[in-house]
């Protein structure tokens, strides 16, 4: 699909992997890199060779920031919204900034599409905005609860949509590469509750999954159905047996099992849904495949 795609975060694990599918896919006129981050910037410039010329450009500015982003919306077909203070103890620590980012910058971020005449505009948001738990989790409720609402001061275009799902298997901040660095230095593995279940779904899934979402032409928040696992099943299937696990307890606003769609939330095709009590489930074997490829 040709045009002018804008990616707000960016530099993060999402963007460098919906940018190298953009490129090998869509066949785009321009993506913009949106982000505040000049290093990462720097480092996503060499690793896809960006020359002059080229379909990609690379904007300094802030969600927060409705002039700059403006300016960076010019002629912007389509936005992918990434950009997000993600961090659950930050949150906790310095809610205002969490709110300043998350809630006030997707409020930007409707404004300037709709000033700039944007088509579609999807957000991503994550299973902590299910039933939030904890300051991060309610401000991407919110963001959710804006971008859907949008629709009805436009009629459209834009078309604004929004994605919920978990934790990418493998992406940075995951606990995959995390507890690859603790088994090579032979430490022991940090396990909050043997009980502990969580969605997986791999940064290839969750690339489509966004893909596919601007394709839909309701503007509403989608959701995929993905399997289950058990963290301590991760834990074997990477080769850690009970003598390398610590049981740490639940942090402050963690939940013990995720969910995607809360017992009180009204969105067809769903009931309640929970990774503890999903019908696909991956076994150990099961993780030790799909690890093959993070």
């Amino acid at each position: 699909m040709p045009g002018t795609y804008l990616i707000t975060g960016a530099t993060g694990s999402f963007g460098n992997a919906f940018t190298q599918f953009l490129l090998d896919n869509a066949n785009p006129d321009k993506i913009i890199i949106y982000s505040r981050d000049e290093y990462k910037q720097s480092l996503m410039r060499e690793r896809f060779k960006s020359k002059p010329g080229g379909p990609l450009r690379f904007f300094l500015g802030d969600v927060r920031d409705r002039h700059r982003l403006g300016m960076a919306l010019n002629g912007v077909d389509t936005v992918i919204h990434a950009a997000a203070l993600k961090r659950v103890d930050a949150g906790e620590y310095d809610p205002i900034e969490f709110i300043h980012t998350n809630i006030g910058g997707a409020e930007r971020v409707i404004e300037s599409c709709i000033a700039r005449g944007v088509r579609r505009c999807v957000a991503l948001s994550t299973d902590k905005a299910c039933s939030p738990v904890n300051l991060y989790g309610a401000t991407k409720l919110c963001a959710e609860k804006l971008f859907i609402a949008a629709n009805s001061y436009t009629g459209g275009p834009p078309i604004f949509s929004v994605v919920r799902y978990g934790n990418v298997a493998g992406s940075r901040g995951s606990v995959i590469p995390t507890w690859r660095g603790l088994l090579k230095d032979g430490r022991r593995l940090p396990i909050t509750d043997v009980r502990m279940t969580r969605f997986w779904m791999t940064m290839d899934e969750a690339v489509r999954f966004v893909w596919d979402s601007l394709h839909r032409p309701m503007g509403e928040l989608h959701i995929p159905t993905i399997p289950s696992f058990k963290i301590v099943d991760l834990a074997l299937a990477m080769g850690a047996d009970s003598d390398k696990i610590t049981l740490t307890g639940i942090r402050p606003g963690e939940k013990l099992h995720e969910s995607l769609v809360g017992p009180d939330e009204r969105i067809p095709g769903f009931g309640e849904y929970r990774s503890d009590t999903n019908e696909k489930w991956l076994s150990v074997n099961d993780i030790k495949e799909r690890l093959k490829s993070i």
